[in-house]
């Protein structure tokens, strides 16, 4: 089980992807959105801002999110860094379970060149 600094960099480094990257998965994550990712083996929830193509302003809460964010993921902490480690697909997570995402269905649709 990855611990919640390693579930941090995870983050850091999918920021850092989403920046670097072009086309389609670069308009997708030019999005504007509050974001929230309840790591849910270790009871934490990690909150920011998904804009201008990375995650800004990361806070770290104990338990599971209090508001509602825009996007809302929920996974493992070892999953997370599966997934930004390019070990885990993130559409074969999602079908199987492992992973949830809410979100609205415009972006939903918009996000979907992201998985």
């Amino acid at each position: 089980m990855a611990d919640a600094e390693e579930c941090r960099e995870a983050l850091e480094q999918l920021s850092r992807n989403l920046s670097r990257s072009n086309g389609d998965v670069r308009k997708a994550a030019a999005l504007d959105r509050s974001l929230t990712c309840w790591i849910t083996d270790l009871d934490v929830t990690f909150t920011g801002r998904l804009r201008d193509g990375s995650i800004q302003d990361v806070t770290e809460a104990p338990g599971p999110p209090d508001a509602k964010a825009e996007i809302r993921l929920a996974m493992s902490s070892d999953d997370l860094v599966a997934m930004v480690g390019g070990r885990l697909n993130f559409a074969s997570a999602w079908a199987a379970g492992r992973v949830k995402l809410e979100a609205g269905f415009r972006d939903l649709l918009r996000l979907r060149t992201l998985l």
